[in-house]
């Protein structure tokens, strides 16, 4: 709901290490983003593009060790790695990184989902929906990092596979048809204007062995997800994900014990040409274009916004303004980064 409002905030955390970094960036003080002036004066991504500018993904079913492998692989790479984006993505990367309550963040739980995914107040679909937003929103910024730096980057999940998940839903009676629609509809005007990933990682672990681990080592919520459920992922992932993203991306598949053996893979990515999908197509000019909407966060938000009625995620004008202008009273979340007296920004009237 405060996708757009909020991503004016967005800034991108984290230090950057990398041979070049872009001279024309985000700051507080000099608010200079990069845009046509910057591509007239010479700046260029490939400039500073290398061997490992790159980004990988590492897909696969819950529990199956990709958290470890990505972190593992961007140490190796000299790549920024991108934990998971989760319900707080939003939040997280903007203002001071305070979580916000649930209303001002998709209004949906997890745990909800978890302990009842039937839950007749929309909760699963709501969820579902608002971490297809977040994971675009972080894909951006994985992008508008290695455009602006030519560091690499390594992410957990993309918006590209996020629909195994609708799939599962849907499948396990989760949610209407109506919003399986919804989503296809906004994927299909969204997804589209970001490159694919370069290489894709696969972690191949039956839903058997997911959901014997989740019962092992998962939290209370995490314990009651269905078998079923996880089935349906696997499926999803097999069946329609690893054969589009094939078309585009280059795929590297391994179990889950396979992918304990870190410099195995690295070996192997070592060892491809990348001589597939349209990154090979780009040159500065396309890469000027897609850096310009990638470090837009409100143009990116506005990607994800349809006008459709669908009971699950829209609510009144009245509740809107209401909860819009609760969100603005926040610490902070007045004005842009920098420029709020509320939570000690100096010299404003400067800046």
């Amino acid at each position: 709901m405060f996708v757009t409002a909020a991503s004016k905030a967005l800034r991108l955390p984290g230090k950057v290490q990398c041979v070049s970094v872009a001279q024309i960036h985000i700051s507080t003080r000099h608010n200079l983003l990069y845009g046509f002036w910057a591509y007239a004066f010479g700046e260029r991504a490939t400039k500073r593009f290398g061997p490992n500018s790159k980004i990988i993904t590492v897909d696969g079913n819950l529990a199956t060790g990709k958290g470890q492998l990505a972190k593992k692989l961007a140490e190796r790479l000299g790549m920024r790695y991108f934990p998971e984006a989760d319900v707080h993505y939003l939040a997280k990367t903007t203002g001071d990184g305070t979580i916000l309550p649930e209303k001002f963040g998709g209004n949906c739980s997890l745990d909800k989902f978890y302990n009842d995914p039937k839950c007749p107040d929309g909760n699963s679909y709501r969820l579902q929906f608002w971490m297809y937003s977040m994971r675009i929103l972080q894909y951006s910024d994985a992008l508008e990092h290695l455009l602006s730096t030519g560091q690499g980057a390594v992410l957990e999940r993309s918006p590209f596979s996020d629909f195994v998940f609708l799939d599962a839903m849907y499948k396990n009676g989760y949610i209407r048809k109506e919003c399986v629609d919804h989503y296809n509809e906004i994927k299909g005007v969204s997804i589209d204007e970001f490159l694919p990933p370069h290489l894709v990682i696969y972690v191949d672990s039956l839903a058997a062995d997911v959901h014997k681990n989740i019962l092992e080592k998962g939290n209370a919520s995490e314990k009651k997800v269905a078998l079923s459920y996880l089935q349906n992922i696997e499926d999803a992932y097999k069946s329609s994900f690893l054969p589009q993203i094939s078309e585009t991306s280059e795929i590297l598949q391994y179990s889950s014990n396979e992918v304990q053996d870190v410099e195995k893979v690295v070996e192997d990515i070592e060892y491809m040409k990348f001589e597939k999908g349209p990154w090979i197509e780009q040159n500065d000019v396309s890469l000027h274009h897609l850096r310009m909407l990638v470090e837009d966060k409100d143009k990116v938000s506005s990607l994800i916004i349809a006008p459709r009625y669908l009971p699950e995620t829209t609510i009144g004008a009245l509740e809107y303004d209401s909860a819009y202008h609760q969100f603005k009273s926040l610490p902070g979340r007045k004005y842009q980064e920098g420029y709020n007296a509320d939570v000690g920004d100096k010299m404003i009237w400067l800046k």
